[in-house]
């Protein structure tokens, strides 16, 4: 039985060798030859002294060597942490000396970019450099070296001991206020999310899944574990338009595509979507997916299975509606995913009844090992629940998320809202997902996001931030029309803004919120009604 992230790689090599693993642009390359540069890596590290647990930070795009180096550090007995490749250099180093990290896996290219960020990174000593490293920049204190030579080491060391209990990465989360927190997950918590997702999505070794989303975001990294865990064949892709993602799929003949709501919104809009007709599936979390883009994509994609999911960093995946439920309630979020236990409490923990709102709260082997250094924030939102077997009572850990959902009578779960997104006007909780609803079914937006202001007689104002549909001019008094027909008076925008542009988004491809409302407050802050 697998129990250890990296095992995912070998155990299919021994099964099919020759099955290819990775495809990246032109290279492509099988499971045997994967296995052998992941130990090879693994040996290079502890070269350069790795440490049990210590942490390797990989700052690449999504390629072959960023899939080897998040392997490989596991392998090697330490806990990678990826970074997203859009983060900005000060974020990055916020976050290397964050968790200590003492060996970075990065290009030339953005190491030039860190150059003056690196000397607040205390715990740094080695930094290993993909593709050409002729104008790598020399950095005082740091060794340098090339990815082949980190490769190359031809040292047997024996690996540090794992069990899977063990820490294995740290994810950090885009965060909605303050610095990001870094989540810490084990060996075993990666190993069973990556079993019970292939099992409800029934992954097998003729999948061929593409990756677009950033591999630091715990749903992006989800499409590697998956596809190792059954020995399928893992496309990456660096999109620049959603179109491009289209011509992928025809091309290399893929059957699995995961993606934010957001960029199913623009995948929906593409008058050749219809052409990824061989996708057996697709997925969609990390948000709400609008009713509209849903009707759109079941209308290019008849034949391919739709599975919506909800998860977070912190459990890495709670509940998924199976594809068949998705015609009957297609607001809904589902039910717990296979070895999960999802419930949604009250605040002081008890249960809620049917179509009562509250928080989820998840509990289980999937429940991460809290937050980095953070003993104040992992008590906050981690807490032991008391469970109830039969000759037995004992406390479990559970993860409370933050977010307001229900559940119907038939146990399927619905979101509500983040926490920290509730509006709070004249005196109602507004969730903005509701006024979002309203302006998609207009057909008329491409994106719609609804936040709430300061306002001196409301305490919050609903703003409503809107881009329009390709070939759509779009009308604020007519969108707001189409709101007074089905919201009442306290939830009715007291702005439409629109944008020509693209709304702003986080790293992990989600519309930025937290962005959003900082302009707004600047820039409307005395609305009036």
């Amino acid at each position: 039985m697998t129990k250890l992230i990296h095992e995912l790689i070998f155990k299919s090599a021994d099964r099919n060798c020759n099955k290819e693993a990775l495809v990246y642009k032109k290279r492509r390359i099988n499971y045997t030859d994967l296995a052998d540069e992941v130990g090879k890596a693994a040996t290079g590290l502890l070269g350069f002294g790795l440490v049990r647990h210590e942490r390797v930070a990989v700052y690449l795009e999504k390629r072959i060597e960023t899939v080897v180096s998040l392997f490989a550090t596991t392998l090697a007995g330490g806990v990678f942490v990826p970074i997203n490749e859009l983060l900005k250099p000060e974020q990055v180093a916020y976050i290397l000396a964050d968790c200590n990290v003492r060996i970075l896996v990065t290009s030339v290219a953005r190491l030039k970019l860190l150059e003056i960020v690196l000397p607040q990174c205390r715990d740094l000593h080695t930094i290993v450099v993909v593709g050409v490293t002729g104008n790598a920049p020399h950095i005082p204190d740091l060794n340098i070296v090339s990815w082949e030579e980190i490769c190359l080491t031809t040292n047997n060391r024996v690996v540090h001991r794992c069990v899977d209990s063990d820490m294995a990465a740290i994810l950090y989360t885009s965060g909605s206020t303050g610095k990001p927190k870094g989540v810490v997950l084990s060996h075993r918590n990666l190993v069973i999310g990556a079993k019970s997702v292939a099992t409800y999505l029934e992954n097998n070794p003729d999948d061929r899944i593409l990756s677009v989303l950033p591999l630091s975001f715990d749903y992006g990294f989800s499409q590697l574990t998956t596809a190792f865990y059954v020995g399928a064949t893992n496309v990456l892709m660096n999109y620049l338009f959603p179109r491009d993602i289209v011509n992928t799929i025809v091309e290399e003949n893929i059957s699995a595509l995961a993606a934010v709501p957001p960029l199913w919104i623009q995948l929906s809009q593409l008058n050749n979507l219809n052409k990824a007709n061989s996708l057996r599936y697709i997925t969609s979390s990390g948000g709400v997916m609008p009713r509209q883009t849903l009707h759109l994509i079941r209308r290019a994609l008849p034949k391919t299975k739709v599975f919506l999911m909800y998860g977070l960093t912190e459990a890495f995946r709670s509940t998924y509606l199976p594809s068949e439920e998705v015609d009957k309630r297609p607001d809904s979020i589902g039910k717990a995913i296979p070895n999960a236990k999802v419930f949604v409490l009250r605040e002081d923990g008890t249960h809620c009844a049917p179509e009562e709102p509250g928080e989820l709260v998840h509990c289980g082997p999937l429940v991460s090992l809290g937050y980095w250094n953070d003993t104040q924030k992992t008590a906050a939102c981690f807490k032991p629940l008391v469970s109830n077997q039969i000759g037995l009572s004992m406390q479990e850990l559970a993860v409370w998320s933050g977010d307001t959902v229900r559940v119907d009578k038939g146990g399927y779960f619905y979101f509500i809202s983040r926490r920290d997104e509730m509006i709070k006007t004249s005196g109602y909780r507004v969730s903005p997902t509701e006024v979002e609803d309203v302006i998609y079914a207009t057909e008329q937006v491409g994106e719609a996001v609804a936040i709430g202001v300061p306002h001196p007689n409301l305490g919050q104002a609903i703003v409503v931030v809107v881009t329009s549909r390709a070939g759509v001019t779009l009308d604020a008094d007519k969108l707001l029309m189409a709101c007074k027909r089905h919201l009442p008076a306290f939830m009715l925008p007291s702005l439409i803004d629109i944008r020509t542009n693209e709304l702003p988004r986080n790293a992990n491809g989600k519309i930025d919120r937290k962005c959003l409302a900082h302009e707004l407050q600047q820039t409307f802050i005395n609305i009036s009604v």
